[in-house]
C-alpha cells in the first residue's frame, strides 16, 4: 500500500485523537498505583492491595458489560458515552479523597467502574480501516506509554505540591479534564471507513446478540486458547503496572522517577515499530498468522530475558526493558489488531470491539484471581520473586497456546463455509 498526502493527514488525525483521548483516560485510572499506603491496612490486608482489587473489579465488571455495550454502540453514541464515563471516573476520585478510609474503598471501585469501557469507544473510530495497523499501534502505545508516565506526574503532585496520597489521584485526573475534552471531540472528526477500507476490511456494524452467539458458536476453540493466553497476559502485565513501584524498588531503582518512563518509551518505540509495519499484508489470513509468529517471539523474549537476570547476564533495567517488551508485543495485538484482522480474514458481520472486550473481561478476571492469590495464598514471596515466577508461566504457557491457535485458524480458514457469517462479495 502507498501512502498519499491525504493519508498522511488521515493518520496524523487519527492517531493524535486516539493516542491522546486514550492517555488522559489513564490519568483518571493509574496515579494511586504510584501512592504507597504505607502503615495503612484494614482487617490485617494491606489498604493498597484492597483499593487495587477494588478498582481491578470495578474495571473486570465494566469489560463484561462492555461486551454487550461495546459490541452494539452506535457512532452517534460515541462522544457522550466518552465524556460521560470519564465525569464520573473523575466524581469517585474526588469523593475518595473526601471519605476517610477505609470507607473510600468503595469509590475506588465506583472509578474502575466506568473507565473500562473507554477503550472500546476509542477504537471504534479506528477499526476496519486499511490502515488499522498504524492506528491501533499508536493507541496501544498510549496504554504502555501513559500508565508510567502519568505515575510520574502523580509522584511529583505528592513531591512537589505537597498534595496528600488520597487527594493525589484527583488532582491528576483534573490536570487532564480539559486535554481529553479536546481530544474527544477531535476523534469526531474523524471521517467514517470509506468504500475501499470497507473492501479491505468487510464493514463493521453493531453486533446484537444472535450475531455474538453465531461467532461464538463457530469459533469455540481457537477463542478458548486464545483467551486463555490472554487471561495469563493480562495477569502479568497488571502485575507489573500496579506493582512497577515495588518491582523497581526491588531491583535497586528506589527513589528514581525517570525510570518509571525512560523504560516504558523503550518499549512502546519497538512495539510500535514491529506491529505497526504488518498494514503492509494486504492479505487478512497472512496477517492473522504473522500475528501468530510476533506473539511468540514475545513469549521467548520474556523467558529467555526472565533466566538470563537470574544468570546474571542481563542486568534489571534491560530486563525489564525486554520483558517488558515481550509481554506488550503479546498484549498490544490482543487489544486491537489481532481481532481486527480475525474480523476481516473470517469476512463476520460485526465488529472487532466484541472479541476485544470477551478476552479482556476475563483477562481481568483472570488478573483478579492472580492478585487475590498473590496476597492471601503466597504474601510470603516478593513481588519481584512472584513476578519472575509469573514470566516463566507466561512463556511456557503462552508458546503453547499460539502454536495451537496457528494451526487451528489455518485449518479452519481452509476449510470454513464463509457463506454463514460473512458478507456476501
Amino acid at each position: 500500500m502507498s501512502f498519499k498526502k491525504q493519508d498522511f493527514a488521515f493518520i496524523s488525525r487519527a492517531s493524535l485523537a486516539a493516542f491522546g483521548a486514550y492517555f488522559c483516560m489513564y490519568a483518571f485510572r493509574k496515579p494511586f498505583a504510584v501512592a504507597t499506603f504505607e502503615n495503612l491496612s484494614v482487617l490485617g490486608i494491606d489498604y493498597k492491595i484492597l483499593l487495587l482489587i477494588a478498582q481491578v473489579l470495578g474495571y473486570m465488571l465494566s469489560k463484561f458489560i462492555g461486551i454487550k455495550v461495546i459490541s452494539e454502540l452506535k457512532s452517534k453514541q460515541r462522544l457522550v458515552y466518552l465524556l460521560v464515563l470519564i465525569g464520573v471516573s473523575e466524581v469517585a476520585l474526588l469523593v475518595f479523597g473526601f471519605v476517610p478510609q477505609p470507607y473510600n474503598i468503595i469509590f475506588m471501585f465506583l472509578n474502575g467502574l466506568p473507565l473500562g469501557m473507554i477503550w472500546g469507544i476509542v477504537f471504534s473510530y479506528l477499526e476496519g480501516r486499511k490502515y488499522t495497523e498504524i492506528l491501533g499501534v499508536i493507541l496501544c502505545t498510549s496504554f504502555i506509554v501513559s500508565s508510567g508516565v502519568v505515575k510520574s506526574i502523580g509522584l511529583l503532585v505528592m513531591s512537589f505540591w505537597g498534595v496528600s496520597q488520597f487527594w493525589m489521584p484527583a488532582v491528576t485526573g483534573a490536570l487532564f479534564i480539559l486535554p481529553l475534552v479536546f481530544f474527544a471531540k477531535l476523534l469526531e472528526t474523524i471521517p467514517p471507513p470509506s468504500e475501499e477500507d470497507n473492501a479491505l476490511r468487510v464493514p463493521r456494524v453493531p453486533m446484537h446478540k444472535k450475531e455474538r452467539n453465531d461467532v461464538l458458536r463457530q469459533f469455540a476453540v481457537p477463542l478458548f486458547i486464545l483467551i486463555a493466553f490472554y487471561v495469563i497476559l493480562s495477569a502479568f502485565r497488571d502485575l507489573r503496572d500496579n506493582y512497577a513501584r515495588e518491582l523497581w524498588d526491588g531491583l535497586g531503582y528506589a527513589g528514581d522517577i525517570a525510570v518509571y518512563s525512560t523504560s516504558e518509551l523503550v518499549v512502546a518505540l519497538l512495539v510500535l515499530v514491529i506491529l505497526a509495519s504488518v498494514y503492509a499484508i494486504k492479505d487478512n489470513l497472512k496477517a492473522l498468522l504473522t500475528y501468530h509468529g510476533i506473539l511468540l517471539i514475545g513469549t521467548f523474549s520474556v523467558g529467555i530475558a526472565t533466566f538470563l537476570l537470574q544468570a546474571q547476564i542481563l542486568g534489571p533495567f534491560y530486563w525489564m526493558v525486554i520483558s517488558g517488551f515481550g509481554l506488550y508485543i503479546c498484549y498490544v495485538p490482543f487489544n486491537a489488531l489481532f481481532f481486527d484482522r480475525f474480523i476481516a480474514a473470517f469476512r463476520i458481520k460485526g465488529n472487532a470491539g466484541f472479541l476485544i472486550y470477551l478476552a479482556d473481561a476475563f483477562g481481568y478476571m483472570g488478573s483478579m484471581g492472580v492478585l487475590l492469590y498473590k496476597n492471601f495464598g503466597m504474601n510470603a514471596i516478593s513481588w519481584l520473586q512472584f513476578f519472575i515466577n509469573g514470566a516463566y508461566l507466561l512463556s511456557v504457557l503462552g508458546t503453547c497456546s499460539v502454536i495451537i491457535s496457528y494451526f487451528y485458524l489455518k485449518n479452519k480458514h481452509r476449510n470454513a463455509n464463509l457463506n454463514v457469517l460473512t458478507y456476501e462479495n
